[in-house]
């Protein structure tokens, strides 16, 4: 910020608090009421005005019926000394306005140039730097035929304030005539003639706001006049969709939430901007993201591509692919293969995975566009889609043992391409927990980019996981490499029922973290009446009589069962906290707001049971003793935030940090705006060196 250098100690940031804090005291006092002052000199100061002094002027003579211009014109002493806008945000004071005029004249609402923002120690500051003017509309009643306009007096309070200390002002106030009312019509937000809408959804406000596409936007904000709404420092989100801006802010979370009508200013930036009023009504949801807390810095597109390739690739060597993938392609080695069959299926298979990908990339992002706060993975975080997962995962390691026989998806030699986009889809869906370090940039990008470029990354890390079985379809040398076919692929099949089966048991585990041992109870008994029916099913196809009537019959009690009894049993583990040795604190802005304040190093780590990059970091770098030791000894404090179930708060974070998923660590340094983001691969060397630079005062 470049007002940190006005803040050279804890004492002068205290002191400008309480003085602050004794002017608004003394504007608000009754002993300072017009009636308890003495009546100065016409124009004269009542406390004083030598900070920044104001004049009236009036625009020519009033007449009846018509709109009359008054302007005050606000001139500070020094280049140090700013005021305030009507709505002065979260310090301040905006001005207190008395004219002796008729009671049949009516006095409209101010209307003021677009201010700008400053930001002191986190609180957000409504201003006006330099010589400003605020206009005060007026319509004349019948009695201006015997009240001359050069007989307007009247008083005024308001603050003038540096970086530093702040001094109530007044002054009473006498009509001139002159002034440059061109110029200072020119510099006042014009009310733009449509009316926005506006809506309040969960914690946010949306507003839509006419706007032709044309008009640039450098810098937007959107200065909200209704008092104690928003939260005036949170960062505000901008949409375009078509000529209509779509703000998004943050609401105030010690305000009502509530309001029946809205006005501001929206500032494009550079001084410029327009004044709006909205009514309650309709908001538009999508659009392309163009400004705010979501328009991170977005890498170039050429890393974008190359991390979502890389990371689809690496997902096959996880337990739930790499047993899918490797039995396809050994099926490609199996002699007599044609050229064409082998092709057909490499394309087969890559049309799946891709296919999977795009549908749960679009999904997510007309989730989001709708107002949800999802993520990546985000199916994970549905309890019903998870014991959906477990009853598939022992439905495959069953096939893989050769409990029974699926044709559309089996493993078994003799294949088809139907088989091979059935097996890509089933690939895609299940590796979307497996976020790794090169993909965190490319899904973190596509929450941002225009809709089509984030199907592209998308699509493309759905071709990374696919790249292998693709090039084993196209590359005759590749599947010469693999090993000749024979007896042993039937055993290594059922070899590859064990990790299928430890990726089964790994979701029932996270079935008991999202809704308890009851939930997870029943679920294993809905997965032993599938695996039953499967047997039978089994016994059946070998026999060669019709064999699935029969798997329905068995299975659909339990199904029925478990469609009764898992919603009555579900218990929500949302806040159950994780166990560490650092004993970390939960995390919430508030919490992380205070662990700041405090002075010391704050690491904050997302995570979620269903991740397994997060398990990974855990057990072999954040849960290590020696790193426990190094954080005590710097005094770090460490704050988690688990992302198992659906967590509105820690999604809007992610998304502000440019994350699309967990995992996600950041390291704030005393002082620092803003957290620093570690890599997604830890290693204990990596936090132990993050502490000792504090430790040893190095930072």
């Amino acid at each position: 910020m470049p007002h940190a250098r006005f803040f050279p100690s804890i004492i002068r940031q205290f002191a400008a608090w309480v003085l602050a804090l004794a002017a608004s005291l003394m504007l608000a006092g009754p002993g300072f009421a017009q009636e308890a002052s003495p009546q100065p000199a016409r124009g004269g100061p009542i406390i004083g005005s030598d900070k920044i002094a104001v004049a009236l002027y009036a625009d020519g003579a009033p007449t009846e019926g018509k709109e009359w211009t008054l302007a005050l014109r606000f001139t500070p002493s020094a280049s140090e000394w700013h005021g305030y806008w009507s709505n002065p945000g979260d310090a301040g004071q905006g001005m207190r306005l008395s004219l002796n005029l008729p009671p049949d004249w009516e006095v409209g609402e101010a209307r003021y140039p677009v201010p700008k923002r400053l930001l002191i120690s986190g609180l957000m500051n409504h201003i006006y730097e330099g010589p400003y003017t605020v206009l005060v509309p007026v319509v004349p009643g019948p009695s201006v035929k015997s009240f001359a306009g050069t007989q307007v007096e009247g008083e005024i309070e308001y603050l003038a304030c540096t970086d530093e200390i702040c001094v109530p002002q007044a002054a009473a106030l006498a009509v001139q005539a002159g002034g440059d009312f061109a110029r200072w019509r020119a510099s006042v937000a014009p009310l733009i003639d449509a009316k926005a809408q506006f809506a309040i959804t969960g914690k946010t406000l949306r507003i839509a706001i006419p706007l032709p596409a044309s008009v640039g936007l450098t810098d937007p904000h959107v200065f909200i006049a209704n008092d104690r709404l928003v939260a005036y420092s949170s960062p505000q989100t901008f949409r375009r969709v078509g000529d209509v801006l779509v703000a998004e802010i943050p609401l105030d979370e010690y305000g009502t939430g509530k309001a029946d009508a809205l006005a501001g200013i929206l500032a494009f930036g550079e001084g410029s901007g327009v004044r709006f009023e909205a009514d309650l009504g309709t908001v538009p949801v999508g659009g392309e993201v163009i400004a705010g807390a979501q328009n991170a810095p977005v890498p170039p597109l050429w890393t974008l591509i190359l991390g979502a390739l890389v990371g689809g690739l690496l997902l096959n060597i996880m337990p739930c692919v790499f047993p899918i993938l490797s039995l396809k392609a050994i099926a490609l080695a199996r002699a007599g293969e044609s050229e064409a069959k082998a092709r057909a299926e490499g394309l087969a298979y890559t049309a799946g995975v891709v296919l999977a990908c795009v549908a749960l990339g679009a999904l997510l992002l007309a989730l989001r566009a709708a107002g949800e706060q999802v993520g990546w993975a985000f199916q994970l975080q549905e309890p019903g889609v998870v014991v959906a997962l477990l009853v598939l995962a022992a439905a495959i390691t069953a096939n893989f043992a050769g409990l029974f026989e699926l044709p559309s998806v089996s493993m078994r030699l003799g294949g088809e391409p139907a088989g091979a986009f059935a097996t890509g889809l089933l690939a895609a869906f299940v590796a979307t927990p497996c976020t790794g370090p090169f993909m965190a940039a490319a899904l973190g990008a596509a929450l941002l980019l225009p809709v089509p470029q984030a199907l592209l990354l998308f699509a493309l890390l759905g071709l990374g996981l696919a790249l292998p079985f693709l090039l084993l379809g196209f590359v005759p040398p590749l599947r010469r490499m693999l090993p000749k076919p024979g007896a042993w692929m039937e055993r290594f099949r059922r070899i590859m029922a064990i990790p299928m089966g430890l990726t089964g048991l790994a979701l029932l585990w996270l079935t008991v973290q999202l809704g308890g041992r009851p939930f997870g109870l029943i679920a294993l008994v809905l997965v032993v009446g599938v695996l039953l029916g499967l047997f039978v099913t089994g016994k059946l196809q070998r026999g060669g009589k019709l064999a699935w009537p029969a798997f329905g019959l068995v299975a659909a009690p339990f199904l029925a069962f478990a469609l009764i009894a898992l919603p009555s049993v579900y218990e929500s583990k949302a806040s159950a906290p994780k166990a560490s040795i650092h004993n970390p604190q939960t995390f919430s802005r508030d919490a992380l707001a205070k662990a700041r304040a405090s002075g010391k190093p704050v690491f904050l780590w997302f995570t979620a049971d269903w991740c397994v990059t997060c398990k990974v970091n855990e057990a072999s770098s954040i849960e290590r003793e020696s790193v426990r030791e190094a954080f005590v000894k710097a005094g770090v404090v460490p704050m988690v935030g688990d992302w198992t179930v659906r967590d509105e708060a820690i999604t809007q974070f992610l998304t502000e940090q440019g994350a699309a998923g967990v995992p996600l660590y950041l390291w704030y340094a005393p002082g620092a705006s803003g957290p620093d983001q570690l890599p997604q691969v830890l290693t204990p060397e990596l936090l132990e060196q993050q502490a000792s630079q504090f430790s040893l005062g190095i930072r």
